[in-house]
């Protein structure tokens, strides 16, 4: 579950969230080299000042003063006001006692320096606090002090004492250095991070509000000017290869609704007149001759096939692609040939047709294989003079169809598989000029290639080669998704 803060932060804007983001890496980042420029700084003034401590030895004649003051009694003097280079000095006993030297001030005593009095351990560097709770580093080492007068010698711990003022009052500047430099820091990467949040998110309020416009207006010749190789330039690209496609895809869109309202127009006229004629005649009362009625009746049925013909291959081609592709299925090539075979010969009863075919199998939709075959198969029909041969030849994948018709010149054949095109010499035959683009659709679905190219010795070729083998694939022939 998001909480408060979270949702908040998502709602400010992208360039807020930028800037906040990188303060807070600045301050982290800060904050980490403070702390670790506050610890080794501490670590190496605590080391010098254990280094002052080891270099410093108290006098003996203080020493000596002190053990004497101590078991006579005498209170030391009073301390000194404190001043850099001073320590405090004093005796420890093994028993825990301790003896102050003149002008010092009582240190506490630890377990670490009744260690060092006992003769457990030669010295000890430790942290400690005098009577009044001033801390202070304390050095204890073992010494061997002569008596005036009797010559005695006596084994004591003598303790050296120094405040860590010096050492915190350097540590609390750097602290407070530190922290106006982490301050400084921040705000600047704040200010920094916004900055380059703006300037870095310029292309992309360019790309925002190209589309705005492009919603707006619906204007699809928008284009954003691409610079460079980074991210924001493929999304400038991305951007304009999409307006384009939409471009190009509203005209087609358009072309195709205009060259279907012409291709429509024709049969619905020749129809639309053919029933009137039949409404005035019944409206007369005067009787049609057989013959003619006939005939008319004729033409009303063969416009009303071109129609549902047409209207059925503008659904195929309005169709997108991910739909009109259907399930894909392991498929005999030279059984669903055979089928288009005879449809067409059916349509072509006059027309002689050889047969060279061998098993192939692709992968494809049956129904629209088919139909595309058909296709192939009644251009071919078509323009073929009476009499005249249809060749099929199936051979290793390739699919050739060759008339021994007209042919198509060669300025014509980059056109054959446009929509709707049908060249000038064909416009009085049947046909709205679709039949070829559903082939190109079809085949280029199921990953071949199709072309129409002119025969040696007159007519046409049409060529498809689809990918495939001899033989169908081992196991069950399932749809692929």
């Amino acid at each position: 579950m998001t909480t408060g803060p979270v949702r908040r932060f998502r709602a400010l804007p992208l360039r807020s969230r930028l800037a906040l983001l990188t303060s807070l890496a600045v301050a982290v980042a800060v904050a980490a080299v403070s702390v670790a420029a506050w610890l080794l700084t501490r670590a190496q003034l605590l080391e010098e000042l254990d280094r002052s401590l080891e270099n410093t030895a108290a006098p003996q004649e203080q020493v000596v003063e002190a053990l004497v003051r101590c078991r006579a009694g005498v209170s030391p003097d009073p301390p000194v006001p404190d001043r850099p280079g001073f320590a405090y000095t004093q005796l420890v006993g093994a028993d825990g006692d301790r003896c102050v030297a003149r002008y010092s001030r009582a240190v506490r005593v630890t377990a670490r320096d009744v260690e060092v009095a006992a003769g457990d351990a030669e010295e000890a560097m430790h942290t400690s606090r005098t009577d009044s709770g001033e801390a202070v580093r304390v050095h204890t080492v073992r010494q061997t002090v002569t008596l005036p007068g009797t010559g005695q010698r006596v084994p004591v711990a003598v303790s050296l004492a120094r405040p860590l003022t010096e050492v915190d009052a350097a540590l609390s500047r750097l602290a407070l250095l530190l922290t106006a430099l982490a301050g400084i820091g921040v705000v600047g990467a704040g200010a920094a991070g916004l900055w380059v949040a703006r300037a870095g998110l310029k292309p992309v309020d360019r790309l925002t509000d190209a589309a705005e416009h492009v919603a707006r207006t619906e204007d699809l010749t928008v284009r954003i000017p691409v610079e460079g190789e980074d991210e924001i330039a493929r999304l400038s690209r991305s951007f304009n290869a999409m307006t384009g496609a939409l471009a190009s895809s509203r005209d087609r869109q358009a072309q195709l609704i205009a060259d279907a309202g012409h291709e429509l127009r024709t049969p619905l006229t020749s129809l639309r007149t053919n029933v009137e004629l039949l409404a005035r005649v019944e409206e007369s009362g005067r009787a049609l001759p057989a013959e003619d009625r006939r005939a008319l009746l004729a033409s009303v049925k063969a416009q009303t096939a071109e129609l549902a013909a047409l209207i059925g291959d503008l659904q195929e081609l309005a169709r997108p692609d991910a739909v009109a592709q259907g399930r894909l299925e392991v498929v005999a090539l030279h059984d669903v040939l055979d089928q288009a075979l005879g449809r067409a010969r059916l349509r072509g009863p006059e027309l002689v047709f050889t047969r060279d075919v061998r098993p192939w199998f692709v992968r494809a939709e049956p129904a629209a294989l088919e139909r595309a075959l058909v296709n192939v198969l009644d251009n071919a029909v078509k323009f073929s003079p009476p009499g005249g041969a249809v060749e099929v030849r199936l051979v290793d994948g390739v699919l050739s169809v060759r008339d021994h018709g007209p042919g198509v010149p060669e300025e014509e054949l980059p056109h054959v598989f446009d929509r709707f095109w049908r060249s000038p010499s064909a416009r009085s035959l049947p046909g709205s000029g679709l039949g070829l683009s559903i082939v190109a659709r079809t085949v280029r679905q199921a990953g071949g290639t199709v072309a129409l190219v002119r025969a040696e010795g007159g007519g046409a070729r049409a060529e498809i080669r689809l990918p495939g083998a001899p033989t169908p694939p081992p196991g069950p022939a399932g749809p692929r998704g």
